[in-house]
């Protein structure tokens, strides 16, 4: 358990104020993804390394309460995509599958507008826009990634099993089927070129 965990009871219960406020960010840990950190994973090559070598943005971050990887427990934590684009793509988390496959996760989207972008390995593609007061369940055995559709951030609260884990890598090395891009003013689905 890390430092940030050791200050909840995981066996006795407790209470938070989960506002994305200066308390929060002492008690969860935050890990922050820059544009850099997502190579490969933007279609458009050059505007990626354009908006790189410009600013290098902070793409998403969140923040999650180091929970005990025990069965039974639930993970939980805050999610924040922040709004611009790649090109026509919008900025996007990662994506994962979880690594105990058969885990379903949940997003409670709190502020801002954008999509969840869901894939499972046989091939079906789902998308679930979100916006204050909208949950979106993500099946078991489904990749999911938040994409930012908006110009405000887009912060949802998660929550799955705590022993799920995470595999990055399978999105990292293939990509997912699918991105979401602006095409005339709105966010549209297509095919993603890279997709191995």
């Amino acid at each position: 358990m890390n430092a940030a965990g050791s200050s909840f009871d995981w066996n006795r219960g407790f209470a938070l104020d989960f506002a994305l406020t200066d308390g929060l960010s002492q008690t969860a840990v935050s890990t922050k993804r820059r544009l850099s950190q997502m190579r490969g994973m933007y279609s458009d090559d050059a505007a990626f390394e354009a908006l790189v070598e410009r600013e290098d943005p902070l793409v998403y971050e969140f923040y999650e309460l180091g929970a005990p990887e025990r069965a039974g427990d639930l993970a939980f934590g805050t999610s924040i995509t922040y709004p611009g684009r790649v090109g026509r793509e919008y900025f996007m988390t990662k994506g994962h599958f979880h690594t105990i496959l058969d885990t379903a996760e949940v997003y409670y989207c709190l502020s801002g507008r954008g999509v969840m972008l869901m894939e499972n390995p046989e091939g079906d593609v789902v998308w679930i826009p979100l916006e204050p007061g909208k949950v979106a369940y993500v099946p078991r055995r489904y990749a999911h990634r938040s994409v930012n559709t908006g110009d405000t951030p887009f912060v949802t609260f998660f929550v799955f099993r705590a022993d799920a884990g995470h595999d990055y890598g399978t999105i990292e090395k293939k990509g997912c089927r699918k991105l979401v891009v602006e095409q005339d003013g709105a966010p549209r689905m297509i095919d993603n070129p890279k997709w191995k």
